[in-house]
């Protein structure tokens, strides 16, 4: 099973300004992506697993309410 961005940095514990910061930008942009993840630039992509140690295969990237409209019709 997937989970979202968002899951992923609360699974770990992070504020979103403590997880902006572990990632080097602005939390304004860490919600940006938290909210549509669709096209994170290849540097945050690649650090997802030791910020949040969570293999990157089991997180949904797209939009937020993608992902939710696809768990209503699963």
């Amino acid at each position: 099973m997937r989970i979202t961005l968002r899951a992923a940095r609360v699974n770990s514990g992070l504020k979103l300004i403590e997880a902006a910061k572990l990632f080097g930008i602005n939390k304004d942009t860490l919600a940006k992506y938290e909210k549509d993840s669709t096209n994170v630039p290849r540097s945050f992509f690649v650090k997802i697993e030791d910020i949040y140690k969570i293999p990157v295969e089991h997180i949904f990237f797209g939009s937020q309410s993608d992902f939710f409209r696809k768990l209503k019709t699963a």
